[in-house]
């Protein structure tokens, strides 16, 4: 073990950690890597804390593959890394699909908490029993998640509801969690070189931040509120109402939505339903919300949609939801039509820009693009399979180590989960001609008069504030100098052809001041009669003149010599 593993291992806060790490270090062992656990620490300080790793390896193991055995250990070490491990099932630029393919059959569920432990926390959070507040709660839970379970109950209306409801104790097993991801973050990234592109102290950095707001029970109702705004028009979709007076950060108190589960084609060809017409009004919905909106939900599957009378949709569970800004639905269309235009150079320059990798070897990446965008080129839009298109572009990516930004992952993985439920109803559904008419509005809208405009009178504030804060920025400059407050450094590249070019730059410099000034005295000594001549003209003036045309064509030579060496390099 290297000394900065060490170093970092040993800050850890042992005492307060250990147990978990002992879990965490068991589990690893037993899913077949012991290894993994020697080299990150946690077997090392475990022995310093009196406790070995020395449990039997399942022989059931031997026989799945390693996502497969990385899947089970990740569902077994609990509500973080399967959330850890939700996440990475969107990183479809960087891990290839059967590791994907196993993350996405990562299941949330977890043995439920006894009823009197979630009573005795419902009471705190709504204030009062909850036999007051509720006709009807059921004491068994409707599903039981890492993160909280969910009761079916009534309001004193009758209105049925669903209660989700924090699981007990959850908040300090994910904080001792994300207190060992980062240091393994910071492990991967001082041992592992090989690590360094993926940025895992970021990602550890970005998951924190969501796990974070998904502990709020609260963030899912905003966010489903805004989606329900944002799709108010379309009443063929339906988001569950929020009942905030019984809202709390362990706590949120939704309508209950009665319809047919995602999943289940059997129950909507025996109600009647249109598959195609579900498939493409739910594609409508998810489409406006990425490409209209830029707010969306980030997990359509099937088990996140029900299906109601008349053909209209149910979406629930908002906890992961993905945000993409106005350039970046410009740079999305930009790479949609570099891709329908076959200009692969276009398409290069937004990879490395998203991945932020100027050292990319860009001609390489320009000659994949184009076998790329060969093999789709001319298929008809209803034989695309988006998904594949998706999974291939980003293959191109991984083979270049580029990777997309947080919010073009979970897009990328959306879209996906999207185009494979829309199949799943529908075999023919046809992603691209859904998302066409979506992509030529924005183009539209973006190339209008009126866009236009308003980029230009944006650029204008922009300037006039920059002019007019212009003073006051000069005098806090010269007040600085005044101060010798200001200190430049400069990096120089090839310092000693650098230094003789201002050699000869001031060579030059000196023989032009030189020959004018030898030019001004012959001028003026021209001008006296007095003194020897040659030739009828005074000798010394000539004799300056003689000098100024030396000097002159020295000085011009010089400088052509330099244009052509300049030239040759």
């Amino acid at each position: 073990m290297t000394a900065p593993t060490l170093m970092i291992f040993e800050t850890i806060e042992a005492t307060r950690d250990i147990a978990r790490l002992y879990e965490i270090g068991s589990v690893l062992v037993r899913h077949g890597f012991g290894d993994l656990a020697q080299r990150t620490g946690i077997a090392r300080l475990l022995e310093n804390a009196g406790r070995t790793l020395h449990l039997p390896v399942r022989p059931a193991e031997d026989v799945l593959t390693t996502p497969q055995r990385i899947r089970r250990a990740l569902e077994e070490m609990g509500p973080t890394f399967v959330k850890l491990g939700q996440i990475l099932s969107t990183r479809v630029d960087v891990f290839p699909p059967e590791w994907i393919a196993e993350f996405e059959n990562l299941q949330d569920h977890a043995a439920p908490v006894p009823y009197e432990s979630v009573r005795a926390q419902l009471v705190t959070d709504l204030g009062a029993n909850p036999e007051d507040v509720f006709v009807q709660l059921d004491p068994q839970p409707l599903a039981a998640g890492s993160i909280a379970q969910v009761h079916r109950a009534q309001l004193q209306d009758g209105t049925p509801v669903v209660l989700k409801v924090r699981r007990p104790g959850i908040e300090a097993v994910v904080e001792a969690d994300l207190r060992l991801l980062r240091r393994l973050a910071e492990l991967a990234e001082r041992d592992w070189p090989a690590l360094q592109r993926y940025q895992p102290r970021e990602i550890v950095r970005q998951f924190a931040a969501s796990l974070k707001r998904e502990l709020d029970l609260r963030s899912e109702c905003r966010n489903a509120e805004r989606i329900a705004s944002n799709l108010a028009l379309d009443a063929n979709i339906v988001i569950p109402q929020v009942f905030w007076q019984w809202t709390t950060p362990r706590l949120n108190v939704q309508a209950h939505i009665a319809g047919i589960a995602g999943r289940d084609l059997e129950a909507v060809d025996a109600a009647g339903l249109d598959r195609p017409t579900l498939a493409r009004r739910g594609a409508n919905a998810v489409l406006k919300m990425v490409i209209e909106d830029g707010f969306f939900h980030a997990d359509p599957h099937p088990g996140n949609v029900f299906y109601l009378p008349d053909n209209r949709i149910a979406l629930i569970d908002f906890g992961m939801v993905g945000h993409l800004s106005v350039p970046r639905r410009h740079q999305l269309a930009d790479l949609l039509f570099g891709l329908a235009q076959r200009d692969s150079e276009r398409v290069a320059e937004l990879l490395t820009d998203w991945a932020n990798k100027g050292d990319a070897d860009v001609a390489a990446l320009c000659a994949d693009l184009d076998c790329f965008i060969d093999e789709f080129h001319g298929v008809p839009l209803e034989q695309i399979d988006v998904g594949h298109l998706l999974a291939e572009l980003t293959r191109v990516m991984r083979d270049h180590a580029l990777m997309l930004p947080a919010d073009l992952a979970l897009l990328f993985k959306a879209v996906i989960s999207l185009e494979g439920l829309g199949r799943l109803l529908d075999p023919q559904f046809d992603m691209v001609s859904v998302a066409t008419p979506f992509l030529m509005r924005v183009q539209r809208q973006r190339n209008s008069p009126r866009a236009m405009a308003r980029v230009g009178a944006k650029s204008l504030r922009e300037a006039m504030t920059l002019i007019a804060g212009l003073p006051g920025d000069l005098r806090r400059l010269i007040k600085t100098v005044d101060r010798g407050g200001v200190t430049i450094r400069i990096d120089v590249v090839h310092l000693d052809r650098a230094s003789s070019r201002i050699d000869r730059s001031v060579s030059r410099l000196t023989m032009g001041i030189v020959t004018a000034a030898l030019i001004i005295g012959s001028s003026i000594t021209m001008t006296v009669q007095a003194g020897s001549t040659w030739f009828g003209l005074p000798f010394f003036g000539l004799l300056g003149f003689v000098g100024a045309t030396v000097g002159g064509v020295w000085l011009l030579s010089s400088i052509r010599r330099s244009a052509r060496n300049d030239a040759d390099a």
